[in-house]
């Protein structure tokens, strides 16, 4: 029997869960996109932007996904046969080093595998050894969507320092803008690229690009084209020159929504507060279903973990099973496992996600639970018990 009837629940590492806030925003008929209210509006969101990623620095919007501001990011800053050095602790960085493949650009892949975090000691050395300075770019993940860990940024840019180099360091925090911690400029960061649909609970369609002025002085020896140059998206005079064309208009009106909520209603230190809380909520049931059974975290450390994403191993089929059962007959979708064999092998059948970013609160994360725990029950997967008491704990 299906009781797969009512409101589905959205348990994915995004497109992220929505609010209806943010629905009702976007709800409403094309405005005028050459005065008037669409421009004050856009001008307001540029400083919120700027506050959730804490820095003082020029930020770029684009019409994209998160590729797409990969590519920007290339395009304002390396120049064909230039060479990056790429850390790789997940999926995601390989995407962003592929890439830079397509326009010539000569990749060196650090690479940490699935389940750690980039080593610093190892960027350090690598840095080191590039006597001549040939590496221009080093580039990274925050936070990877498919391990779900947590790189250690600061660390990162130490390494950089310590090593006397002067390679740009560029983040991708599209999986953790809003969620984790992440303080651009006090941190040392030359460009974070980003995007609206995870922790800015935003329809996917558009991407953030930040850069610093040492990032601006690179793009003085390249040529970005016409559109994916940063320039005149930051500079320009007309406000079409922001979107290099039509505005997206209703994405404005509910990233304008979404960063109310965010930044103004709840503040970015409060939200970062909130999702490590979620987090540690998800991390207590899961580890109590391991007393039981084969469930366990990919990430074994705690502080190595995002807040916005847990990546969960189970025994083998077990977590297609669970996928299916929460999805066709409990309503839930949880997040397929990403970098971990090709679909329908042995290790990418034991891995999935539980995407914990953005609009989540309290009845949201039980609800996930629960609904996994009835699955666990309903399937005869092995578990230990006491996973909601332990969850709920962590929010008494």
């Amino acid at each position: 029997m299906s009781l797969n009837f009512g409101p589905h629940l959205l348990a994915i590492p995004g497109p992220s869960v929505m609010p209806d806030r943010v629905l009702r925003a976007m709800h409403r008929p094309s405005p005028n996109i050459y005065e008037g209210e669409l421009i004050e509006l856009t001008n307001s969101i540029f400083p919120d932007l700027r506050t959730v990623a804490k820095t003082k620095h020029d930020v770029a919007i684009y019409i994209s996904n998160g590729h797409g501001v990969w590519e920007a990011v290339i395009k304002n800053t390396l120049a064909p046969g230039d060479k990056v050095l790429i850390l790789s602790t997940g999926l995601f960085a390989k995407g962003w080093a592929e890439i830079a493949e397509t326009h010539a650009i000569n990749v060196q892949l650090l690479e940490f595998g699935m389940g750690a975090d980039a080593d610093p000691a190892m960027v350090e050395q690598v840095l080191r050894e590039d006597k001549n300075n040939e590496i221009k770019a080093v580039l990274t993940v925050q936070t990877d969507t498919s391990s779900s860990v947590i790189n250690d940024i600061p660390s990162l840019r130490k390494a950089i320092d310590n090593a006397g180099h002067d390679a740009m360091f560029m983040v991708d925090c599209i999986a953790s803008l809003g969620c984790d911690r992440y303080e651009m400029d006090e941190w040392g960061v030359d460009v974070t690229v980003a995007a609206c649909q995870k922790g800015l609970m935003t329809p996917a369609g558009l991407g953030f690009v930040y850069f610093n002025e040492k990032a601006a002085e690179a793009r003085k020896r390249v040529t970005p084209g016409y559109y994916w140059d940063w320039l005149p998206r930051t500079k320009g005079e007309m406000y079409y020159q922001n979107f290099a064309g039509t505005a997206p208009t209703h994405h404005l009106y509910g990233l304008r929504e979404a960063l109310t909520m965010l930044v103004v209603e709840e503040g970015i230190e409060q939200a970062w507060k909130r999702h490590k809380t979620i987090a540690k909520a998800i991390w207590a049931a899961v580890d109590a279903w391991g007393e039981g059974g084969e469930i366990h975290h990919n990430i074994k450390q705690p502080n190595k973990r995002s807040t916005a994403v847990s990546t969960i191993v189970t025994g083998v089929e077990d977590a297609v099973k669970l996928r299916k059962w929460t999805e066709f007959e409990a309503g839930m979708t949880l997040g397929i496992g990403l970098g971990f064999g090709e679909p329908g092998s042995e290790d990418y059948n034991r891995h999935f996600r539980i995407g914990h970013m953005g609009h989540q609160n309290v009845p949201m994360t039980m609800g996930v639970l629960g609904t996994m725990e009835a699955g666990f029950k309903a399937l005869n997967i092995a578990h230990g018990e006491g996973a909601l008491s332990a969850a709920a704990k962590v929010f008494a």
